[in-house]
């Protein structure tokens, strides 16, 4: 067969799903601004909100591993249109929504479809680009994906403040329906694999509950505190599903992966960089809000405005990173990205005032922009077809753990200041921000291999 990279149409096909990636990362934080008015609308408690914003977190990330798997069995494209089909209809049956169990229940049928078509999408991008040219895509894919985040923020509050919440699902439907007419005619038909392997379904059950457990943990752990019972629990309880995960899969003949990618350094310094990225990314973007709204008292329009900034920052940081990166390695990336992430969040953490934290955040973004560019380019580079689906869902799965994280560390410390006016507890998640942003730079010289990414490899499409 042709080589992929020949294929005129890949740039387009690099838009399409990347516009499909942007609908489902910006759905992490589109709704934030839009929950008091949710709440006051359907009569909705504190606790039912959060799971407004848990429940698709909770099952975007638990399924992640189970949606790159099915990619590389049954074929990407297949799963990538699934997975659309999947998300677009949720998101009509949220925006209908006329209580907590249909508003909740929509977000997780969101969830479910966002971890079905988000590895499969990105193991298509894998696949279609080789040497150079992925480099670039990935730093777009990384560019869309982080500054949907922000976009999400100043999305929710032009349509809170104008056609009203529902629009903040709405949205999704003729996107959704439009993305999927263009790429069933774009996506390139695959062959699943030949060996006749059967989805490892007792697998999928078992990391589908580890990892939702720990999601679960990590999500409450601002409310009920890091050493209750209920978060050890949890946390605990995730520890030994993952272990018997591990033993099933060194005993089934169909395993859902294999666990020696986890042994490669790559894929190991990928998933940690994502990890990190993303919980600075969320924190950032979380005491921001937070900061604008509860202590600034600005609306949501304004607030969602101060957020166009943040999302260009977002956008150029991955887009040069995507482009140096050939030139340069991962590892310069990394640590140049998480400098500048520290020397932005230190900005807020040492000054009050809306400027300070706009800009602030903003050189923040730039740098976790370019810190997923590092991430995808090490965990991505070096893998085979047949497990660019399985390596997919390894990184997204971290960046949904990353996500949680970086929201419960950030609301158990700023914990005071988003009940309260004192701004004491905003200045400490900066801090922290801060030195986590610091610590993880100084360790990426230790973790990331050194050199450049290979740009000779090309594989035939499968």
């Amino acid at each position: 067969m042709p080589e992929t990279t020949a294929d005129p149409r890949r740039w387009r096909l690099l838009a399409l799903l990347g516009v499909a990636q942007f609908m489902l990362i910006l759905d992490v934080t589109v709704v934030a601004i839009a929950l008091p008015h949710i709440g006051a609308d359907l009569g909705l408690e504190r606790d039912s909100l959060t799971w407004v914003v848990s429940a698709y977190t909770l099952m975007f990330g638990g399924l992640m591993l189970l949606g790159g798997r099915a990619a590389d069995l049954y074929g990407a494209r297949r799963v990538v249109l699934t997975g659309l089909v999947v998300f677009t209809a949720a998101s009509l049956a949220t925006g209908l929504a006329s209580g907590a169990a249909m508003l909740i229940g929509g977000r997780v049928a969101q969830g479910i479809g966002a971890a079905i078509l988000s590895p499969a999408a990105l193991s298509v991008v894998t696949k279609t680009f080789h040497g150079d040219e992925r480099n670039k895509a990935l730093g777009i894919w990384s560019a869309l994906g982080g500054g949907g985040a922000a976009i999400g923020v100043l999305l929710g509050g032009i349509l809170t403040a104008g056609p009203g919440w529902q629009w903040v699902f709405y949205i999704n439907v003729p996107i959704g329906l439009v993305v999927l007419t263009a790429l069933f005619r774009t996506l390139p038909a695959d062959r699943p694999q030949q060996n006749r392997a059967r989805l490892d379904i007792p697998g999928a059950i078992l990391v589908t509950a580890a990892t939702g457990s720990a999601i679960y943990a990590l999500i409450n752990a601002g409310d009920r505190g890091w050493l209750s019972a209920a978060t050890l629990g949890g946390l605990g309880g995730a520890i030994v599903l993952y272990a018997a995960f591990a033993w099933l899969q060194r005993v089934v003949r169909s395993p859902l992966m294999d666990l020696r990618v986890l042994t490669r350094r790559p894929v190991a310094a990928g998933t940690f960089l994502i990890l990190i990225a993303t919980a600075l990314m969320i924190a950032v973007f979380f005491l921001g809000s937070f900061y604008l709204q509860h202590h600034q008292g600005y609306g949501a329009l304004r607030t969602g405005l101060l957020f166009l900034p943040v999302a260009l920052a977002t956008m150029v940081g991955a887009q040069t990173a995507g482009q140096a990166i050939g030139h340069l390695g991962a590892r310069p990336i990394a640590l140049v990205g998480l400098t500048v992430t520290a020397l932005g969040t230190a900005g807020p953490a040492f000054w009050d005032g809306s400027i300070v934290t706009v800009i602030g955040i903003s050189v923040a973004a730039a740098g976790i922009g370019a810190a997923f560019v590092a991430a995808s380019t090490t965990t991505l580079a070096q893998v085979e077809h047949h497990e660019a689906g399985l390596a997919s869902g390894i990184l997204s799965t971290f960046h949904e753990f990353g996500a949680a994280l970086g929201v419960a560390v950030v609301s158990s410390i700023a914990a005071a200041s988003i009940a309260g006016t004192s701004t004491t507890g905003f200045s400490r998640g900066f801090t922290f921000a801060a030195i986590t942003a610091a610590v993880a730079a100084v360790l990426t010289l230790i973790v990331i291999p050194a050199g450049k990414p290979a740009t000779t490899t090309a594989h035939a499409a499968h």
